[in-house]
């Protein structure tokens, strides 16, 4: 095991370091997952129930394969999900995850995916909703190697903060060698829309039961391409019932 980082290294900026020592020693190394070419996998991590938990993985799709991963990250003190990422010609990846954080945990996805050939395509979509002193973060680098033409790379990133203590850091990044690319990202924070909120308060609703639901229209749809139907109805169990309690 190598020796624990620091906030010096770009990828644990905004970590806990804290709760990373806590688990630092019996880490063990990145999940390999290898997508043989013309295959498809789906993976999903849901939460273990862990007050610390670090999920990391190096995905290697070869030519024609197809990856789709699902991550909620519910830690109550530090929660992180790290990805490394390989994309061979012609390959597809899908991430989406979403950060439900509070009271002060931290929260963190980090991603590095690197389009080595041509005409792959990558799609990152990262949802954080935040109360208390939380603290959610997004750093994802998409790299395009100078022989990676015709990629297609997107990173779309948004943060709802419910409370003033709350923080979210966000740092989309691209690095481009390659001359026909089609790459973009976007990164924004708010706050819940006060005129919905009206709304459905004056349809009766108590106020935290109204803002959960609001916000399940902003997360649930993350889940919405789970194959596997027990599956994505645990996504939304989970997922609600942190809502709430975000909410409160």
């Amino acid at each position: 095991m190598t020796a624990l980082p620091t906030r010096k290294l770009e990828a644990y900026r905004y970590a806990d370091t804290d709760a990373l020592a806590s688990i630092w020693s019996s880490l063990p190394e990145p999940e390999l997952i290898r997508v043989a070419a013309n295959e498809t996998l789906q993976q999903v991590w849901l939460p273990s129930g862990d007050a610390v938990e670090v999920r990391r993985a190096r995905v290697e799709l070869a030519a024609g394969s197809e990856a789709e991963l699902f991550a909620l990250n519910t830690a109550r003190t530090y929660g992180r999900v790290e990805l490394e990422v390989f994309l061979g010609e012609g390959s597809r990846f899908h991430f989406d995850a979403a950060n439900l954080g509070v009271g002060t945990a931290t929260l963190e996805v980090v991603t590095n995916v690197r389009h080595l050939e041509p005409g792959a395509v990558s799609r990152q979509v990262v949802r954080s909703v935040l109360g208390g002193k939380a603290t959610g973060s997004y750093l994802g680098k998409v790299h395009v190697a100078r022989s990676a033409q015709q990629t297609d790379g997107e990173q779309s990133v948004k943060a709802m903060l419910l409370d003033r203590g709350a923080t979210a850091n966000c740092k989309p990044e691209l690095e481009i060698y390659a001359d026909d690319v089609k790459c973009a990202h976007g990164a924004s924070v708010g706050e819940l829309d006060p005129d919905q909120l009206f709304y459905a308060l004056s349809r009766g609703l108590p106020p935290a039961e109204a803002k959960a639901l609001l916000l399940e229209g902003f997360v649930l749809g993350l889940w919405d391409e789970v194959a596997d139907e027990m599956t994505r109805e645990a996504l939304c169990v989970h997922s609600r019932a942190m809502l709430r309690e975000v909410a409160r």
